[in-house]
């Protein structure tokens, strides 16, 4: 069955405010190393490593061929990125990753 759409917004939000309570990486890490499987840490990382690419503007076809990622992937990241105010953005000023 699943959860609702109600259900995952809660959880989502809990486990928001959760990680940033703390300023410990690696708890963070641990944290995540746990509660997802193997492959999803790299699917997290890879999904990471294509914002930080297309930050730098390299072409997506190459960051497809490089990370092994779909092109609707990163075409979905790159509209991500572009919108106002994004999250990736934020995110990428916030780690220092972000393309000046």
């Amino acid at each position: 069955m699943g959860m609702n759409t109600q259900e995952v917004e809660q959880n989502i939000s809990e486990l928001s405010r959760a990680l940033a309570k703390t300023a410990d990486p690696a708890l963070i890490s641990a944290f995540l190393r746990c509660l997802l499987t193997p492959a999803e840490i790299r699917d997290i990382a890879a999904r990471w490593a294509l914002v930080k690419a297309l930050d730098k503007k390299i072409p997506q076809r190459e960051i497809a061929r490089e990370l092994g990622v779909s092109l609707c992937k990163i075409t979905r990241g790159s509209r991500e990125l572009k919108k106002a105010n994004s999250a990736f953005r934020r995110v990428l000023d916030m780690t220092g990753s972000g393309h000046d």
